[in-house]
């Protein structure tokens, strides 16, 4: 679904940052929609240094703690994409690209998102027996106790397992 709005998008933004670029220019002047253009920028990358050791620092801790930094990923996945969004020319992609700095915004997005994107994987990744394409299972479950030697090492009598 995503992907089908892309190509509307892509027509749709730049028009969008333009007409904004227009009104702005006409109430402040050109010069000074440069410099704006260009200070949000510069704050942006800032921003985006800044933000992204924080979670940088925060996923090690998470990896050192023994959890998985799942969050602390999807932080740095948004705080990148606000980076992008702030490195693109225009005030409409900037004010999209400094919410997505504030981290109540982006624990909020992790909260929508998640469930959809776990629920989207689940159904094709799911590889338990009796899941396989023609309802049987994906492969032999072969149980060996410690003392059986290993299939294939030759060492199991020319047993086929």
């Amino acid at each position: 679904m995503p992907f089908r709005i892309l190509p509307f998008l892509f027509l749709i933004v730049p028009i969008v940052e333009i007409a904004v670029f227009i009104l702005v220019g006409q109430e402040i002047g050109v010069g000074l929609t440069i410099l704006l253009v260009i200070a949000t920028a510069v704050i942006g990358v800032m921003q985006f240094r800044r933000q992204g050791f924080s979670v940088l620092r925060r996923m090690r801790e998470d990896v050192n703690a023994g959890r998985v930094p799942a969050a602390a990923l999807a932080h740095g996945v948004l705080i990148v994409v606000a980076g992008v969004l702030l490195l693109t020319p225009g005030f409409v992609t900037d004010a999209l690209g400094f919410t997505l700095f504030v981290p109540a915004v982006r624990d909020w997005a992790w909260r929508v998102v998640t469930p959809r994107f776990v629920n989207h994987l689940s159904g094709s990744w799911s590889r338990w027996p009796g899941d396989g394409p023609d309802g049987g299972s994906y492969g032999a479950t072969v149980d060996l106790s410690p003392s059986d030697p290993p299939p294939g090492s030759g060492a199991d009598g020319g047993r086929r397992t």
